[in-house]
């Protein structure tokens, strides 16, 4: 086993943070991997499992070991003629995994197209875009169990998936580390989703009327990199807040003060668009010292100068949670994690 000492984790966050870890090491196997959580065990430290560092943000230096998740492969196992299951290990990129499947002509993951991460984050939050969520396609993953070092696995029911969440995020958190996941996909008759009005401007422009689901794909990835920086240019974690759920009654109230309040109802509750209410706050744009809001998308935190602690940005954050919850009694949650 590879171990570092007083290792700089700044190539593993895409916020780009300069934060030390006390001991490091890449796990390329479940055996390596057992080796380090035994390493930390018998050196009593605390365990950081990182993945493709899209959802961490690191606010001091790590007391303990990090571990950077670096399982590959991938497998299939046809069901029947439009059906196949697609296993991708969590050290994957989300991106080129998605890809992999457009390239076989696979459906189902287009609309998550461009999102940054490693396939072994993705149930933890329940990854979504553009109509599509993690849940709507995936079948099961295996999981190393932390306290028993064994493995098993978790089934849709299991997960308990909900809007960016799931057991990972709860009850679960931190007793399991994702090796893999695998995803029911479509072969040919897919199941093409258009819904929102981006993508439909976007195949409009292109002149397409039948969309494939390549075409819903790179549409996707023109209005993501439209509007959301590219981490290895400017660091950030994408979309930092959850958009909030509010009670209707609630929302009709707002109503009466913010004629142009945007929500989308979703059963007794109204969700509304975190970026809208930063944006209503004149976040947008905004800098203070290193961290500031994107000028395109305000509910993208980015690390404007490269030089920013994650302390700099969580207290950013906490700004615009403040403000937010000043002008409109709504609380804004954090969507990335903070360590």
């Amino acid at each position: 086993m590879n171990m570092q000492e007083n290792f700089s984790l700044k190539p593993f966050n895409t916020f780009g943070v300069d934060v030390n870890a006390q001991y490091f090491t890449q796990a390329s196997s479940i055996e390596k991997l057992k080796d380090a959580i035994q390493f930390s065990r018998s050196q009593s430290l605390h365990l950081l499992i990182l993945g493709g560092g899209s959802n961490i943000l690191l606010t001091k230096d790590f007391e303990g070991l990090a571990v950077q998740l670096d399982l590959r492969g991938i497998s299939e196992e046809n069901i029947d003629e439009n059906t196949v299951l697609v296993t991708a290990k969590a050290g994957e990129n989300w991106h080129e995994f998605v890809l992999y499947c457009l390239k076989k002509n696979y459906g189902g993951l287009e609309n998550l197209s461009l999102i940054p991460g490693n396939v072994g984050t993705s149930p933890m939050q329940n990854i979504g875009a553009y109509g599509t969520e993690i849940k709507d396609i995936f079948v099961n993953c295996s999981v190393l169990n932390l306290e028993t070092l064994e493995t098993e696995q978790f089934d849709l029911e299991k997960c308990r998936f909900g809007y960016r969440d799931s057991i990972f995020k709860q009850e679960a958190k931190g007793k399991y580390i994702i090796l893999d996941v695998t995803f029911r996909l479509t072969k040919k008759d897919h199941h093409i989703k258009t819904e929102y009005g981006a993508i439909q401007s976007e195949l409009k422009n292109a002149g397409i009327e039948n969309p494939t689901i390549q075409d819903i794909s790179r549409a996707v990835i023109n209005i993501r990199q439209s509007k959301l920086p590219d981490p290895k240019e400017m660091g950030n974690a994408g979309s930092f807040f959850k958009n909030p759920t509010i009670p209707l009654a609630q929302f009709e109230d707002l109503q009466q003060k913010f004629e142009n309040i945007q929500g989308y109802p979703n059963g007794n509750n109204v969700k509304v668009p975190a970026g809208w209410l930063i944006e209503q706050c004149g976040w947008k744009g905004k800098q203070i010292g290193n961290a500031a809001s994107h000028k395109l998308q305000s509910l993208v935190i980015v690390n404007a100068t490269g030089n920013a602690t994650g302390k700099e940005i969580y207290d950013f954050s906490t700004e615009i949670i403040n403000s937010v919850k000043n002008k409109f009694g709504i609380e804004l949650e954090r969507e990335v994690n903070i360590i």
